[in-house]
């Protein structure tokens, strides 16, 4: 049991990761991705409790491009 708590990230190793992350895809680029990551999440969730497109679509006023 003592040895999950070696492989847990320290504040240092979270900062360096934070860092190679934000060199791997720059600044501009991290948004994007957070947005694209969260919009994902939130279709899943969406999917999971059964709701209907529509209603979405309703919901951001009609914003359906023709």
């Amino acid at each position: 049991m003592n040895h999950i708590l070696l492989f847990s990230p320290g504040p240092t190793e979270i900062i360096i990761i934070l860092l190679v992350v934000l060199l791997l895809f720059g600044g501009r680029k991290i948004p994007e991705l957070m947005r694209g990551l969260g919009k994902g999440m939130r279709e899943f969730k969406d999917a999971q409790k059964g709701e209907p497109e529509e209603k979405k679509d309703d919901e951001q006023g009609g914003s359906k491009k023709e």
